[in-house]
């Protein structure tokens, strides 16, 4: 099952943190976040999966983000994820709109967002 979620970036500003201050706008993250363009590709992603059977599937930009964060810092997918709900930078790049501090973020199975998954820029 696939819930569409709106694939326009969250504004860095309204990124919630539950400690004072703000993101930086010249992270690595948050540069990388903004030249991707996850919109073009959010429509051929939800078309592999069901809208009405099967659990839900992480939104097209978390299952790539993660894959690429995975790629990007050498780690397994446990790694990943422990990286991932460590880091506020992360959660944003993967299209979270607050920081989570507990362990709710469920494990996502990175390696199954193969190449046969993988989809093309909508013209």
């Amino acid at each position: 099952m696939y819930r569409k979620v709106d694939p326009t970036p969250n504004p860095l500003s309204n990124f919630d943190l539950p400690f004072e201050g703000q993101l930086l706008e010249d992270n690595r993250w948050v540069i990388m976040a903004k030249l991707i363009p996850w919109s073009a590709f959010e429509a051929e992603y939800a078309q592999n999966f069901s809208v009405d059977m099967g659990a839900p599937a992480k939104s097209f930009r978390m299952a790539l983000g993660a894959l690429i964060i995975k790629e990007r810092l050498g780690t397994s997918d446990r790694e990943t994820i422990e990286q991932i709900r460590e880091n506020p930078y992360l959660q944003y790049f993967i299209g979270m709109t607050s920081y989570l501090l507990s362990s709710t973020l469920r494990l996502i199975n990175v390696g199954s967002f193969s190449t046969e998954n993988r989809c093309q820029p909508s013209q």
